[in-house]
């Protein structure tokens, strides 16, 4: 009998009958089929049914759901089942979610089976609660926070030790009505963190004045947060895609121990990398194609969203020593495999795989690609695998995660000091703790040191320039050389969203409107699906007098991602530039609400519409923050700027000159500072940050 193998992504629904093995056969019977009829009567088990898209595996003494459409079926499913039980009062019931890789099985007969790494990790979330207990792994609960009506039910509880000693941080989920809201046994004496949170960097969140995002957005560009399933594409991204342009998704990881996310993650983006330096081939940045990581999305859908003809998965194994690769390259037009491979090697063959890859998938465009790229040059293993869990931490915003980034690259240097992307690395996380998590002038000098050894290293490394030239801008304020840094990184990763961005703000700061707008749409287009890009897109055509345009952008990142927290403030100011002020105030409030942290731009708003009482309360609470921890002094100088007190706004910025903050520069460029442009001083602090003041002032005075 043949059978059909399919790897995908199930959102797994782990439901256990508590006490089972204690009661009478004829009792557990009984319990069966209560549990049954309960799991058949409800809505999410019926629609998901019809449309094939869920397996019921029974368990003895319970089930698993695996539903193959969204996290959100199998969270409601087991609303739908907390609450029918009500009618049962024997029945007690505790219940595991997980979303992770299952492995479809399919006879001849078309009958489906599921097993893998979902369903066991699903499991053992499960088995970390008690009778009520409505358990989600933080992975599952990650995907569900972008709908908003579940946030205020979600509470994390920590990490739970599970079989042979691995960890799962599990969140609780439980309302009025339904769930329990005492946590488990296993957490006896813990008590729980509270509300579960979209994992963004407090800090960050606190600083939601226009100047501070209009840098720190940067910064956070690659960040994972969690985006929306209606993705909205940028403006001209509908156009038909051609063959010369691939999106990488993330690797999923069948290890047993499903431990290896790191590792998977880590492939993808070598391969990533490696494609984006071809020339003539569009590569879809990592903030993009990995959006689509634990989503049940069809590769038709994937590259309408991402606007390619080609999409590139796969899946890794590993034991030990020995590595299992299986990648297939899928052109999006009619969904056929122009390739696949699968590769079994020693954990020292990695490289020689990556490689053997991306032959393989140039080969297959071959028609339409002029050149392959040269093969990688043999690396240490170790050094490698604390690289690449390094590279997967330095994509948290936390700042645990950033500083666990620095402590694999610096291992990893351990072993191999000579590695230029290890530098690179350790440059581009001190970019993202500056300012958010450190003071500027303690974490920018490291960043550049970092930047300048890897490019001594390997002038064609990329990623060195763009932070060496944040490091030309920031701590030198030479515009000059920081321009001339990321016009190396694009000559050497065409593709790079990130020197697009970059570039885009340089060239708004140096009077260049029309280069910047195209920088910036040049970064969306290698990033379609980035909050951050959409954000800062507003951003520039706020800078630019482009208000409406500001307000569709900003109007456009809440449809990729409905929680992104930093757009409520940049949209809000382009209200604010509009006359929309009712819209502004209730935009800023909501940030205000979010943060628990006073909103600068909500206090420039007070005391536009002559609320001065309001905006000096704001203020206060503002520089008493100022006085016990770092923040962005030009934050407090916009304040001012907007009350009208001209000399105490030049006595913050002078500060905020003196602190080498990463949004300094921005006040050229903001609508809030231009009440200054005709003070002399103004043009002072330009031409002290490296800026010439008769470009800058001559555009800004045309808007």
């Amino acid at each position: 009998m043949s059978t059909e193998v399919k790897f995908e992504i199930g959102h797994v629904l782990f439901v256990d009958i508590v006490g089972f093995s204690k009661l009478l056969i004829n009792e557990q019977s009984e319990l069966v089929r209560e549990l049954n009829d309960i799991v058949r009567s409800t809505e999410q088990v019926r629609a998901a049914e019809a449309e094939g898209k869920l397996t019921q595996l029974p368990t003895g003494d319970g089930m698993a759901l695996v539903f193959r459409n969204s996290v959100e079926a199998a969270a409601q499913c087991a609303q739908e089942i907390a609450r029918a039980r009500k009618s049962h009062p024997v029945l007690r019931l505790r219940m595991g979610i997980h979303s992770g890789p299952v492995n479809v099985v399919v006879d001849v007969n078309e009958r489906a089976n599921v097993a893998g790494a979902g369903i066991n990790v699903a499991q053992r979330v499960m088995d970390c609660g008690d009778a009520g207990h409505i358990l989600f792994s933080k992975r599952a609960a990650d995907d569900l926070i972008q709908y908003r009506e579940w946030q205020p039910h979600l509470h994390e509880l920590g990490q739970c030790e599970v079989k042979h000693g691995a960890r799962i941080d599990i969140v609780n989920f439980y309302t009025d009505e339904i769930g329990n809201p005492e946590p488990p046994q296993k957490f006896e004496g813990r008590k729980e963190r509270g509300v579960f949170v979209s994992p963004w960097p407090k800090t960050i969140l606190a600083t939601g004045a226009l100047l501070v995002l209009l840098a720190l957005g940067l910064f956070f560009f690659f960040h994972r947060s969690s985006p929306t399933e209606s993705q909205a594409a940028p403006k001209g991204a509908r156009a038909a895609a051609n063959d010369k342009s691939i999106a990488v998704l993330p690797f999923v990881d069948l290890s047993q121990a499903h431990d290896q996310e790191y590792f998977c993650d880590g492939i993808s983006e070598e391969l990533l990398d490696a494609l984006a330096k071809i020339e003539g081939l569009r590569v879809v940045a990592r903030t993009s194609s990995f959006s689509f990581k634990g989503k049940n999305a069809d590769v038709g859908e994937i590259a309408q969203k991402l606007n390619v003809g080609n999409v590139l998965e796969g899946s890794l194994r590993r034991e030990g020593n020995r590595i299992r690769i299986t990648a297939q390259l899928i052109g999006a037009g009619n969904g056929s495999h122009l390739w696949s491979e699968t590769y079994e090697r020693e954990l020292q063959g990695v490289f020689a795989v990556q490689d053997e890859i991306t032959r393989a998938i140039v080969d297959a465009l071959k028609i339409k690609l002029a050149i392959a790229p040269a093969a990688q040059p043999q690396r240490d293993t170790e050094a490698h695998d604390l690289y690449l869990q390094g590279l997967y931490f330095s994509n948290k915003s936390t700042e645990e995660g950033l500083r666990k980034s620095l402590d694999f690259f610096q291992r990893s240097l351990e072993k191999d000091p000579n590695s230029a992307r290890a530098w690179a690395g350790i440059a581009k996380v001190w970019t993202w703790l500056a300012d958010a998590y450190v003071k500027p002038m303690d974490a920018y000098p490291a960043m550049k040191a970092a930047a300048l050894k890897a490019v001594a290293l390997d002038d064609r490394e990329p990623e060195a320039h763009i932070y060496l030239s944040e490091a030309r801008r920031v701590l030198d304020w030479d515009m000059v050389g920081a321009d001339a840094e990321l016009r190396r990184a694009l000559q050497l990763d065409p593709n790079s969203a990130t020197a697009h961005l970059f570039l885009a703000l340089n060239f708004a700061l140096e009077g260049r409107p029309t280069e910047s707008v195209a920088h910036i749409r040049a970064s969306e287009k290698a990033d379609p699906l980035s909050p951050i890009i959409s954000n800062f897109a507003g951003v520039g055509y706020l800078s630019l007098g482009h208000v409406d345009e500001a307000i569709a952008e900003g109007k456009r990142t809440l449809q990729l991602d409905p929680n992104y927290i930093y757009e409520s403030p940049i949209l809000a100011g382009a209200y604010r530039e509009k006359g929309m002020y009712d819209e502004a105030i209730a935009l800023f409030k909501k940030a205000q609400e979010m943060t628990g942290a006073p909103q600068p731009g909500l206090a420039i708003t007070y005391a536009r519409i002559g609320r001065q009482s309001e905006a000096r309360q704001i203020l206060e609470d503002l520089k008493q923050i100022a006085a016990t921890k770092y923040i962005a002094k030009e934050e407090i100088a916009a304040v001012y700027v907007a009350l009208g007190e001209k000399d105490e706004a030049f006595k913050w910025l002078d500060g905020a000159c003196q602190d080498h903050g990463g949004a300094i520069h921005a006040i050229a460029i903001s609508p809030v500072f231009r009440a200054l442009h005709s003070d002399p001083r103004f043009a002072d602090i330009l031409r002290r940050i490296g800026l010439e003041p008769e470009k800058v002032l001559d555009r800004q005075s045309h808007l």
